[in-house]
């Protein structure tokens, strides 16, 4: 598995641009929290924010005074690769079932 999906969160924060599109980071921040039914602490949640910036799977362009988030080409594909891989598991397809996301990395 590329190491981009090692976090949970971040690949939860992916998803959650994939469906929704661009989203100010307190949307963002917001609708992970209700996915997770808790509050996340800022600053750990900024910092996988950051991680995926950093990898170029999110980009962040400021409107006014926030901060929005958007998946890239690459992180759609990354999101893409792994619903793949996770529902020839859950699928139980054993001509899907063989193969694994891009391990780049």
């Amino acid at each position: 598995m590329a190491r981009w999906l090692q976090s949970g969160r971040r690949r939860d924060l992916c998803a959650l641009l994939y469906d929704a599109g661009p989203m100010r980071g307190q949307q963002l921040k917001t609708a992970l929290e209700r996915h997770y039914e808790t509050r996340l602490d800022p600053q750990s949640f900024y910092g996988s924010v950051d991680a995926l910036v950093d990898r170029g799977l999110i980009a962040v362009e400021t409107e006014g005074i926030h901060d929005v988030y958007r998946l890239t080409d690459e992180g759609a594909e990354r999101v893409d690769a792994h619903y793949a891989w996770l529902t020839a598991r859950v699928d139980d397809d054993p001509e899907t079932a063989a193969g694994a996301p891009d391990a780049e990395e």
